[in-house]
């Protein structure tokens, strides 16, 4: 089986409300590889009225975000790019992305890195460069902006 990485950051992260699409086999199969962060910044803000974690297509603007490594066969990337209403709302772009635990327990000076898919929005309201920028999510966080799940809408 073909697999390519993908990189989550949002809702489909372990521990948040739509980690469930990940585990259900009849999407296709997901296998988590490893934690990790965008080797670039980009702005990950919270907006919409629905609370919905979006990644800004700005590469370089914003903080290297956190986030989950998933090796996804082509089933589950096909559902994905569905549920990410892909490439109307997201766009699917490669991403590097800095694994976490990697490279310095092995005696590496350097960090490893792997390419990923990564959801991001290139399209979106110019307000929203200007919302408060996160390099974490979670659905309930600080931040107060509690996630309103696609079922309740």
């Amino acid at each position: 089986m073909a697999c390519v990485f993908v990189f989550v950051y949002g809702t489909l992260k372990r521990g948040q409300p739509n980690h469930a699409v990940l585990q259900d086999s009849a999407h296709g199969c997901a296998s988590f590889h490893s934690c990790g962060r965008t080797l670039e910044p980009f702005p990950l803000v919270i907006a919409g009225q629905h609370n919905v974690p979006y990644l800004l297509h700005l590469p370089g603007k914003g903080y290297r975000v956190r986030g989950e490594v998933y090796a996804v066969d082509e089933k589950m990337l096909r559902y994905l790019d569905d549920f990410e209403d892909c490439p109307t709302m997201y766009q699917r772009t490669p991403a590097t992305i800095v694994l976490e635990g990697e490279g310095q327990e092995a005696g590496c000076p350097q960090e490893a890195t792997l390419q990923c898919f990564l959801y991001s929005k290139a399209t979106y309201p110019p307000e929203w460069v200007h919302l408060p920028y996160h390099d974490n999510y979670d659905s309930k966080g600080a931040h107060g902006l509690r996630y309103n799940p696609r079922e309740n809408r």
